[in-house]
């Protein structure tokens, strides 16, 4: 899981949006920012939680079939999953129902698109291979890419 440097790329999310990448319902993360960076990144629920979009039915339904029926139930300040960012591609298009990505090949809809911002201009990180974690990390966000040192986990 950490680099050769005991260190790992993490990313802070909001929730609903980290859990519902957790528990691999959601693929891609937007951005209003473009990364070069490719390789294991860590998912990490921020303090805050988004509690309108925690009333939007589509959210409302993919969490509660995953047992999340109160805002309680969702973890926060700490890392919850690992996963791959294998691409990150500009948002050419987007019609309020769907959108299609830089370079054409990727077609983002139904509920992938409700779980992000896909307004043209932004960006779509596309995230593989999502693995919750069983213990969560307890650890204090940042903004932007940031890097998790291994040695700072104490109370696993």
């Amino acid at each position: 899981m950490f680099g050769c440097d005991g260190s790992l790329k993490v990313i802070s999310i909001m929730q609903p949006w980290a859990s519902l990448i957790a528990l691999g319902e959601k693929k891609f993360e937007t951005r209003s920012w473009r990364t070069n960076y490719r390789g294991e990144l860590a998912i990490h629920a921020s303090k805050k939680i988004d509690r309108t979009a925690c009333k939007m039915t589509p959210i409302v339904q993919t969490l509660n079939k995953h047992s999340i029926v109160l805002l309680n139930d969702l973890p926060t300040g700490m890392i919850i999953a690992t996963c791959n960012l294998e691409g990150c591609y500009e948002v050419m298009t987007e019609d309020g129902e769907s959108a299609i990505l830089e370079g054409w090949n990727k077609f983002v809809f139904d509920n992938e698109y409700n779980f992000g911002d896909f307004s043209e201009g932004r960006f779509a990180w596309e995230l593989s291979n999502i693995r919750t974690l069983n213990k969560p990390i307890q650890a204090k966000g940042q903004l932007g890419l940031w890097n998790f040192k291994e040695g700072l986990i104490m109370n696993e």
